[in-house]
C-alpha cells in the first residue's frame, strides 16, 4: 500500500506544480517568469512522467489479469509424490526458513529497502487452504494469485513448462504436508519498486495462459528429458536463455551465471554429478554460495543429473558474457 499512497503523492505533487507552471509563466517581470516558467514546467513534467509510470506499475500490479482458474482436482500416484519430496527442495529456498520442508514462509523479505515481500506459508496452515487446486496450479504456471493479480519473483517462467501431471503432483503435496500456523507479513512494495515495475525494470511473474494439455518426456537419461529438467528448475534465469551466461547487472535481479554451452562439454558426466553432490568443480574451484548445488544434487537423482548433463552436453558451444 505504501507504493500507493506514493503514486498518489507523485499525482498531487504533478498537479501542484502544472498549476504552479501556468501561474509562473504569467509573472510580469521577464527574468522572474523565465526562470519559475522553466523551473516549474520542467519539475512538472518530471512529475507527470514519474506518475504516469506509477499508475502503470499499480495497474500492472493490482488489476485482474489472466484467465480464470481450472475447476480441477489435483491427484498423483504414491510413486509421484515421492519424486515432488525430493523436488521441493528447489522451493525450500525461498519458502522455508531452515531450507528443508514444510515449506511454512521464508523470514525475510525478497525486496530489501524496495518493500516487503516475503515467500508465503505453502502448508495447509497458510492461505492456501481456502485457494482451489486450479489456483494453485495457475498461480504456480501462470505467476498470478486467486485474484489475478501478478505474483513477484516467483519463477512461473520456469513452472510454466511442468507438465499436468508434475504440476498436479506438486499441488497433492502441498495438501499432503502438515498445517504449520505461520504468519508472513503480506507484500507492501514502495514507491521505488512501484515505480520500477511500471517502467519495465522489475517485471511480474505473470505467465500466458496455459489452455493445451501439457506433457512431459519419458523420464530417462536423454537430452529430452534433460532439458525438461533444465526448464522446470530454472536455469535460464541465472544462465540466461540460452544457457550461454549473463552478463552482471547493476540493477538487480538473478545472480550472472556463467556459460553452460562452453563448460558443461569439457567435463564428464561423472565430474557433472560430483559438482552438483560436492560443489566443487573438475578443476577445484568452489561454486558460488549464489549457485543451488546442494538442492539441486539433492532435488534429483543421479540419473536425472545425467539426463540434465546428456542436454547441456549436446548444446553447441557458443561463445558467451562468460565463454
Amino acid at each position: 500500500m505504501s507504493g500507493i499512497i506514493g503514486v498518489v503523492v507523485l499525482c498531487l505533487a504533478a498537479i501542484l506544480f502544472i498549476f504552479l507552471g501556468v501561474r509562473a509563466w504569467h509573472i510580469r517581470p521577464l527574468a522572474g517568469r523565465l526562470a519559475a516558467g522553466i523551473v516549474t514546467s520542467l519539475l512538472a513534467i518530471v512529475l507527470v512522467v514519474g506518475s504516469a509510470v506509477g499508475l502503470r506499475g499499480i495497474y500492472a500490479l493490482y488489476a485482474p489479469h489472466g484467465a480464470p482458474a481450472s475447476a480441477i482436482h489435483a491427484t498423483a500416484a504414491p510413486g509421484q509424490l515421492a519424486v515432488v519430496q525430493r523436488r521441493v527442495l528447489l522451493c525450500a529456498g525461498c519458502h522455508s526458513a531452515n531450507g528443508q520442508a514444510p515449506l511454512s514462509g521464508g523470514n525475510q523479505s525478497l525486496l530489501g529497502p524496495l518493500g516487503d515481500l516475503y515467500a508465503p506459508n505453502l502448508t495447509p496452515g497458510g492461505d492456501l487452504k481456502t485457494w482451489t487446486d486450479g489456483e494453485i496450479l495457475r498461480a504456480m504456471r501462470e505467476g498470478v494469485d486467486r485474484n489475478g493479480h501478478p505474483l513477484l519473483i516467483m519463477p512461473s517462467d520456469a513452472l510454466h513448462h511442468l507438465s499436468d501431471a508434475d504440476a498436479q503432483a506438486i499441488v497433492a503435496w502441498l495438501r499432503g504436508q502438515p498445517a504449520v500456523n505461520n504468519i508472513v507479513p503480506q507484500r507492501n512494495l514502495g514507491i521505488i519498486a512501484t515505480l520500477l515495475i511500471g517502467a519495465g525494470l522489475f517485471p511480474t511473474s505473470e505467465q500466458p495462459h496455459i489452455a493445451q494439455p501439457q506433457t512431459a518426456p519419458p523420464p530417462g537419461v536423454t537430452p529430452q528429458y534433460g532439458q525438461y529438467l533444465v526448464q522446470v528448475t530454472g536455469c535460464a534465469s541465472c544462465h540466461g536463455e540460452m544457457l550461454t551466461g549473463r552478463k552482471p547487472s547493476n540493477q538487480g535481479g538473478p545472480p550472472a551465471g556463467p556459460n553452460l554451452t562452453y563448460i558443461v562439454p569439457k567435463w564428464s558426466d561423472t565430474q557433472f554429478l560430483a559438482l552438483m553432490h560436492t560443489g566443487v568443480d573438475p578443476t577445484g574451484h568452489k561454486a558460488s554460495s549464489e549457485m543451488p548445488w546442494q538442492a539441486i544434487g539433492q532435488a534429483y537423482t543421479d540419473d536425472e543429473l545425467r539426463a540434465i548433463y546428456a542436454y547441456l552436453h549436446a548444446l553447441p558451444a557458443t561463445a558467451g558474457p562468460n565463454g
